[in-house]
C-alpha cells in the first residue's frame, strides 16, 4: 500500500493588524510562496485574520470597546468574499490551506467566533470549526462554538484534523479526532499570551506549553502535528503601546509562541521559529504513524470501549429555528421574506 508523503508549511506570520483586506492579501502571498517551495499543505495561525485580540489581556473591558468594534468590522463571514479569495488562491496554487480567522455571526451584529477553516487544493471548504470554548480573556471577545467542526478530513495527503489553541488541552476534543484515524494534526496558536506583569516572575511561557501539548497529542494519537503560531510585529506592538505606553515592557517581556513540527513519536523534528516572521517546512510521511500504533493505539486496541463511552454531538448550533404552522403552509416570517 502507498501512504501519502508531502511537504507541509507553517506560516509563522503577523497579520496586518486589524485590517482584514490586507491580511487576506498577505495570507494569499504566503500560500503562493509556500506552494512555490513545494508545500502541499499551508497552515496559518489562530485568528490570523484580522488579528488576535491581545488587548483583552491588557486592559479592563470598559477600555476595549473601540478595539472590539475594529475586530468586528474586520471579521469575516463564512462563506464570504474574503474566504472565497483564499479558496481561489488555494486552488490556483494546488495546495491545501488551514487558516484561522475571527468569524462574524449572521444572527448578531456583534457576534463572533474564533474559527478555523480547512480548504482543499481544489478550493473546496473541507471543514469549518468554531473553537468550543474561548480561553481566559478570550471570553470577552468570542462566543462558544459547537461540535460541528470536530471532523477529520480524508484527503490525498492524509487524514487531517485541527484544533485551536487551548482545545489542544482538551482530552475529549483530541480523542474525537484520534478516533477518526487522524494522521496529520494542525494546532494553531496566538503570538503571545499575557497572564501576569513581568515583575511577578510567574508569567506564562506559551512556547513551553505549546511544546508540551503538541508532543502529548502526537504521542497519544501517533500522528504528525503541525504547530503554527502568530507573530507580534512592530506594527502590532506600536498599536498597543500607542494606546497605553505602560504595556510596552509587558509586551517585550512576555514569551513569544513557537511554530514547529512534531512526529508520531512525540518528538520535535525539522525547523522551528519563534522570534521572527517566516515560513518553515517539513516533510511528512504518513507511513511513519503505523509502527507507533503498535505501542499505544488509543483509538483501537489500546482502549476499553466497554468501560469508556464518548458521544460527540456534531450538530451546528443555531440561535433560532423557524417552523411553518402546518405541513405545506408558509409561516408569517417566511411570507414576509418572500419577494413579490
Amino acid at each position: 500500500m502507498n501512504y501519502p508523503k508531502f511537504k507541509a508549511a507553517a506560516a509563522h506570520l503577523s497579520p496586518v493588524f486589524l485590517n482584514a483586506e490586507k491580511t487576506v492579501a498577505k495570507a494569499c502571498d504566503a500560500i503562493r510562496e509556500a506552494a512555490r517551495n513545494g508545500a502541499q499543505l499551508v497552515t496559518l495561525p489562530e485568528s490570523y485574520i484580522p488579528a488576535f485580540p491581545v488587548w483583552a489581556a491588557l486592559w479592563a473591558p470598559i477600555y476595549n470597546h473601540a478595539h472590539f468594534r475594529a475586530l468586528v468590522d474586520n471579521s469575516l463571514r463564512v462563506p464570504g468574499p474574503e474566504v472565497q479569495r483564499i479558496a481561489d488562491t488555494a486552488r490556483e496554487a494546488g495546495v491545501f490551506v488551514s487558516v484561522g480567522l475571527s468569524e462574524r455571526s449572521s444572527a448578531s451584529i456583534g457576534g463572533l467566533w474564533n474559527s478555523n477553516l480547512l480548504i482543499s487544493d481544489e478550493g473546496v471548504l473541507l471543514n469549518h470549526h468554531r473553537k468550543l470554548v474561548p480561553t481566559f480573556f478570550e471570553k470577552m471577545v468570542w462566543a462558544a462554538g459547537d461540535g460541528a467542526g470536530l471532523r477529520v478530513a480524508e484527503t490525498r495527503i492524509g487524514r487531517i484534523g485541527a484544533l485551536i489553541c487551548g482545545e489542544n488541552t482538551n482530552p475529549l476534543a483530541r480523542f474525537s479526532l484520534m478516533a477518526q484515524s487522524e494522521e496529520v494534526h494542525i494546532s494553531t496558536w496566538p503570538p503571545i499570551w499575557p497572564t501576569r506583569p513581568p515583575s511577578d516572575g510567574r508569567r506564562y511561557d506559551i512556547a513551553a506549553a505549546v511544546r508540551i501539548r503538541a508532543g502529548a497529542h502526537s504521542f497519544e494519537a501517533k500522528a504528525f502535528n503541525i504547530v503554527v503560531s502568530g507573530f507580534m510585529d512592530a506594527a502590532m506592538r506600536d498599536y498597543l503601546v500607542d494606546v497605553d505606553s505602560g504595556v510596552g515592557d509587558l509586551l517585550d517581556q512576555t514569551p513569544r509562541s513557537v511554530s514547529m513540527f512534531v512526529g508520531p513519536d512525540g518528538a520535535q523534528f525539522g525547523e522551528s521559529i519563534s522570534d521572527a516572521e517566516g515560513i518553515i517546512y517539513a516533510d511528512i510521511d504518513v507511513a511513519l504513524c503505523i509502527e507507533q500504533k503498535q505501542f499505544h493505539d488509543v483509538a483501537c486496541y489500546y482502549n476499553r470501549f466497554d468501560v469508556f463511552d464518548l458521544k460527540v454531538d456534531r450538530k451546528r448550533l443555531e440561535p433560532i429555528e423557524f417552523a411553518s404552522s402546518a405541513p405545506g403552509t408558509v409561516s408569517e416570517d417566511e411570507a414576509a421574506q418572500t419577494p413579490r
